[in-house]
Parts: C-alpha cells; sequence; structure tokens
C-alpha cells in the first residue's frame, strides 16, 4: 500500500512572501471558507497531508489571519503531535490585535496537551486579557467570568 508522506517541517515552510493582491482578491470569502472547512476536516482527522496542503496555502493568500495557522495546529493536536503545534505557534507575531489573541489561545492549548501545564496556563493568562473571541475562548478555558463590558462599569 503507498502512503503519502508528509515532510515533518512542511508546515513550518517560510511564508513570508504573500500571493499577489490581485491573487488573495479572488479567493474570495466563500472560498476561503470553504477551504477551511474542507482543511478542518483533514485536520480533525489528523491528516497532516491534506491539511498542510490546504492551510499553508491559505496562509499565503491570508497571511495576516490565525486560522490558517490554527488549522495546521489542529492537524497536528489531533495526529498526537502537540510539540509541533506549540513550535509552529510560538513565536507567531500578526500585527491584528484579535487574531493575535486567537494565536496565543491556541498556543496555550498546545501546551497543555504537550504537557507544559504552567507555561500554557501563562499564556492562556496573557491571552485572557487581549481582546475578542482568542482572549474570551482563554478567559473560558481558565474558568473566569467573562470581562464586564465598558456599559457594565
Amino acid at each position: 500500500m503507498l502512503m503519502a508522506r508528509t515532510p515533518p517541517d512542511s508546515a513550518f515552510a517560510p511564508q513570508s512572501q504573500a500571493v499577489s493582491s490581485e491573487t488573495a482578491f479572488v479567493l474570495d470569502a466563500a472560498d476561503a471558507r470553504f477551504l477551511t472547512e474542507v482543511g478542518m476536516l483533514a485536520s480533525g482527522r489528523g491528516d497532516l497531508a491534506h491539511a498542510d496542503a490546504i492551510f499553508n496555502a491559505l496562509r499565503r493568500v491570508r497571511p495576516d489571519r490565525a486560522y490558517p495557522l490554527v488549522g495546521l495546529a489542529v492537524a497536528r493536536l489531533n495526529a498526537g503531535r502537540a510539540a509541533e503545534a506549540t513550535r509552529l505557534l510560538e513565536d507567531i507575531e500578526l500585527d491584528d490585535a484579535h487574531e493575535q489573541a486567537i494565536i496565543r489561545v491556541w498556543y496555550g492549548l498546545a501546551l497543555q496537551l504537550a504537557g507544559r501545564m504552567a507555561e500554557s496556563r501563562r499564556v492562556l493568562a496573557d491571552a485572557a486579557t487581549r481582546p475578542g473571541e482568542g482572549g474570551a475562548l482563554a478567559r473560558q478555558m481558565l474558568g473566569q467570568d467573562a470581562m464586564p463590558s465598558d456599559d457594565e462599569n
């Protein structure tokens, strides 16, 4: 039986070069969402070959978004390769605070699944101070109440 072999560091390949803005425009939001859903199916099975192909392509057309990196990390988590997921996410810096919060909460989860509990708690505590869905998810994972809105003060 022939099996596709995925290079172990395929998700770590440099992605600094985004495709042209024309190419990024051609892939509209619905197409990106569809590819993300297919990629998450592969990630859910720990299918690194297919998840890497899809999410590395999405990284090129959406380099400023967290979801391609999350997809790559989820594939590794579901393949029992939490240490790889932590290496993938640990040094990622995105300009958008909401996107960065998502990266940090998934990094915290990957650390937890890699057995690095103290580091995970520190990362999640930091993520909990960040805005948007990432911050809310981190607070939920830590068992904290939601942060009060400005209206409640």
